[in-house]
């Protein structure tokens, strides 16, 4: 496959591309035909692809297939790439990187890049105590490293989780992962000793936060009890199950509950951690203060790089050699990190979200009103999702979301689905793209709904 000629204006945080949709062929192209042809013959099944394209360049809010087609993206790989794909910043701290050293293990010799990025964690994390962090890989290394410190550091073993959860798709973060298919269907038997409470979810259960709360203690009180219990882990906002935001005074009720009776409270904030919601984490829209934090997608630019922060003596509770990983904290990876931390707080990417959560929300509204189909609008900052439904029962409509999604992707938009029952549409743009392109990608919505009527 060839490298396209990308004749460009500047891109904002990105590679010199024209910001811009553009369709020179049919999508998928005779190009990316070639390739998923390549892929269907070499990868596995198990891993599949929302957009039918094979990407050579991407940077500020677009995404450049083999073909020439620009796709206005918003999707930033699953809400990694926030800063745009190739920042120049973090471009060249890894190039800077790579040529002084690949690795070493930072478990056989150590070196700073490691050490920075922690201290970075612990002065960004919620929370004015010690802390201490650790670096993996992936959100899910990430998750299964918290429950093991927080195992060790209670001497308890239960863990409870939430419905409409999702925390990867190893063996424990199955386990605590609410959907099962695709994540979980025949991949028994989970690990033991995980147990489920009710979400707030306040479209579908309409309850108050302290209700919602005092409904999900019930449950692990009844279920698995205080004494019993190492960890709660919550998404301050949830992500692959809908973006779902808990009613006001939830995540606190939660979070005193699990002070008051000894039991770790961990916040995955691997989808909703840096400046993604206006804030650089979830945790601080709820005044939540969480026992320990776990990072990954947004935090290196699109560099596998994941971490869990805390309490320092929490933290230190695993003996030596309890954590670590042959590539946890990757030189490289580390220095893009840092670049990304930098370009987040200094170009104020938590007020750009907030910017986009404004536009998009009052754009959104706009098309509610004329189609009782969008149930629910709800998220935060650079977070936001519409709740499909049928208007006459508000029965999830997740064969409408599938097909819409898909009409924006041959139209030349990225836009991803997800929710317990695939009924929701969830957008989450570079924190870099500008508004113009924002808003046709928005019209193109529009257009894929109104489309969907017709048919």
């Amino acid at each position: 496959m060839t490298t396209l000629d990308t004749d460009a204006a500047p891109a904002l945080g990105g590679p010199m591309l024209a910001q811009e949709r553009r369709l020179v062929t049919a999508i998928p192209g005779p190009r990316s035909q070639e390739l998923l042809a390549r892929k269907a013959a070499a990868v596995a099944a198990g891993v599949g692809h929302t957009a039918p394209i094979a990407a050579v360049a991407a940077g500020g809010g677009v995404v450049v297939d083999a073909d020439g087609n620009s796709l206005i993206d918003l999707g930033s790989g699953i809400a990694v790439t926030s800063v745009g794909n190739a920042h120049p910043k973090v471009v060249e701290a890894v190039q800077r990187q790579a040529a002084q050293f690949t690795h070493t293990c930072f478990m056989v010799s150590p070196y700073e890049g490691y050490v920075a990025v922690a201290e970075a964690l612990n002065r960004l994390t919620p929370g004015g105590f010690a802390k201490k962090s650790a670096l993996f890989n992936s959100g899910a290394e990430a998750v299964e490293n918290a429950v093991k410190i927080a195992r060790k550091a209670t001497g308890r073993q239960a863990v409870v989780a939430f419905d409409h959860a999702y925390h990867g798709r190893t063996n424990l973060t199955m386990a605590l992962t609410a959907k099962s298919m695709p994540y979980k269907s025949g991949f028994g038997p989970f690990a033991a000793e995980v147990y489920r409470a009710p979400m707030s979810y306040p479209y579908r259960d309409g309850l108050a936060g302290p209700e919602a709360a005092a409904k999900a203690i019930s449950v692990i009180e009844k279920q698995v009890g205080a004494e019993n219990l190492a960890a709660v882990i919550i998404e301050p906002i949830q992500g692959e199950g809908g973006f779902i935001v808990p009613a006001e005074g939830f995540l606190p009720a939660i979070s005193a509950w699990c002070t008051a009776n000894g039991v770790v409270l961990i916040a995955d904030e691997v989808q909703s951690g840096f400046a993604r919601t206006g804030a650089m984490f979830a945790s601080e829209h709820f005044g939540l203060v969480p026992d320990l934090v776990t990072t990954a997608k947004g935090i290196a630019g699109g560099l596998p790089l994941a971490a869990v922060t805390g309490r320092a003596e929490i933290m230190d509770a695993a003996h030596a050699g309890g954590l670590g990983g042959t590539y946890g904290g990757n030189p490289i990876a580390c220095a893009a990190a840092l670049a990304s931390i930098e370009v987040f707080e200094t170009e104020d990417l938590s007020d750009r979200a907030r910017e986009i959560e404004a536009l998009m929300t009052a754009r959104l509204e706009t098309m509610q009103a004329a189609d009782p189909r969008i149930g629910d609008i709800r998220g935060r900052g650079a977070m936001i999702a519409i709740e499909l439904v049928d208007p006459a029962t508000q029965a999830p409509a997740g064969a409408l979301a599938g097909a819409v999604a898909r009409r924006c992707i041959a139209d030349g938009v990225i836009v991803l689905t997800c929710g317990t029952y695939g009924n929701v549409l969830r957008f989450l743009p570079p924190l870099t793209i500008d508004d113009a392109l924002l808003s046709e990608g928005l019209d193109v919505v529009a257009a894929a709904l109104a489309a969907e009527v017709a048919a």
